[in-house]
């Protein structure tokens, strides 16, 4: 039986370090956060952001849009934020409406204030083995989950399900720089689970029910980035938790597993940003 990897606790004690450390600074971070249009899942996001960031001690500012603003409007904010010294951290909530294009969008913040890690800089940078200003939020909740509960990372085979810019493409490249031997699997890899199955830790990030306990190789760690509501609207994640744990040696659930860490991370590196202008 898996020991279940608990994000929500993990995720609890690093914002009350956070805590500590900002009530030291004698210039609060301030992270802003643009909104365009009135995605339901957009509104809660937003607002779990700005509650966690004000009980921290940093000033959240949420600007809110209509859809029908221009890309050009969008993007002569961010400008505007770029050059106010009194912001550290830029945050564009995805996903923008159809006639926005979201790579101009990432590309006009400032990678010193690209509070996400997605700008050309930050992601160039962690491709060639540079550090950034910051590393993307659910990347690096992901690899402070392991190291919070000791696992090894070198030398181990890491299996990652879904090739996205926000979690998998980063997560490999992560894993890659701490010497594990990595796979990324998509929609087009055939055979999946003779790949799934000789994974030491197993990440999945894509939406939809597709690791199942006989994908799983006996004592795996498996980390679920999955997040969704299934058909009787219960919020689940990519992984078939209940009998994946009977052969995981570590397990995150869904919710309360990596999504509380995403958040966390952004905390994180709102106030890493800030030090880094200040």
């Amino acid at each position: 039986m898996a020991i279940i990897i608990d994000g929500k606790q993990t995720a609890e004690n690093i914002t009350e370090e956070l805590k500590l450390e900002v009530s030291k600074m004698q210039k609060k971070p301030h992270l802003v956060v643009i909104q365009v249009g009135d995605n339901p899942a957009s509104n809660i996001y937003v607002n779990l952001k700005h509650k966690k960031a004000e009980a921290i001690g940093i000033k959240s500012t949420i600007i809110k849009y209509p859809e029908t603003i221009t890309e050009d409007e969008l993007i002569n904010k961010i400008e505007e934020l770029n050059n106010d010294n009194e912001v550290h951290a830029v945050l564009v909530q995805l996903p923008l409406p159809k006639h926005i294009h979201k790579t101009n969008v990432i590309k006009a913040i400032s990678a010193r204030k690209d509070v996400d890690g997605f700008t050309a800089q930050n992601s160039g940078d962690l491709l060639n083995g540079i550090i950034p200003k910051v590393y993307p939020c659910t990347p690096k909740g992901v690899l402070r989950l392991l190291k919070e509960y000791n696992i090894e990372i070198a030398g181990k085979y890491a299996v990652i399900v879904g090739r996205s810019n926000i979690v998998g493409k980063p997560v490999a490249i992560m894993l890659l720089n701490k010497d594990a031997t990595v796979t990324i699997c998509h929609s087009k890899t055939k055979n999946l689970s003779e790949i799934t199955k000789q994974a030491d830790i197993l990440i999945s990030a894509v939406g939809k029910k597709i690791i199942f306990k006989d994908m799983v190789k006996k004592d795996a760690v498996v980390i679920d980035v999955g997040i969704f509501k299934d058909e009787n609207n219960k919020t689940t994640g990519d992984v078939d938790f209940e009998n994946v744990k009977e052969v995981a040696s570590y397990i995150t659930p869904v919710p309360k597993g990596v999504g509380p860490m995403t958040i966390a991370m952004l905390m994180e590196n709102t106030v890493e940003l800030a030090k880094q202008q200040i």
